[in-house]
């Protein structure tokens, strides 16, 4: 079995960002809508906004805005501060992923090999005494 690589930034506090926060700002990038990253991801739109809410207290500038809708709907955009999240996180996962690839080897699981049961001294079933 090969390593794999999972990536989660803690960024102080409880300030945590890893591929799921990621992969909904490149889906509201993409699909224009929280509600519509949100269903793309199998997720609740309350949970997308929770996310989007709480990436954007990390930032002194928030990563998504949203405008209000009205006949076509309400639209969220990913600021500039998003695209260089997305861009670092990406650029960070990629830089890990390569020194995964060189050093990984020495993480490689062999297949297990069958147990042999271990020796022990036998004991006689003949009563003490006899």
């Amino acid at each position: 079995m090969t390593a794999k690589l999972f990536l989660r930034l803690d960024l102080g506090g409880t300030a945590r960002l890893g591929p799921g926060k990621v992969r909904l700002l490149e889906s509201i990038e993409e699909l224009g809508s929280i509600s519509a990253a949100g269903r793309a991801l199998k997720m609740s739109y309350r949970r997308a906004w929770l996310l989007v809410d709480e990436l954007n207290s990390y930032f002194p500038d928030p990563v998504v805005t949203t405008t209000l809708g009205g006949a076509g709907g309400g639209r969220a955009t990913v600021t500039p501060v998003g695209h260089a999240v997305i861009r670092a996180y990406r650029d960070i996962e990629a830089d890990a992923e390569k020194l995964l690839r060189k050093h990984g080897g020495a993480l490689t699981l062999a297949p297990k090999k069958p147990r042999r049961k271990p020796r022990g001294r036998r004991t006689s079933t003949t009563p003490a005494g006899s």
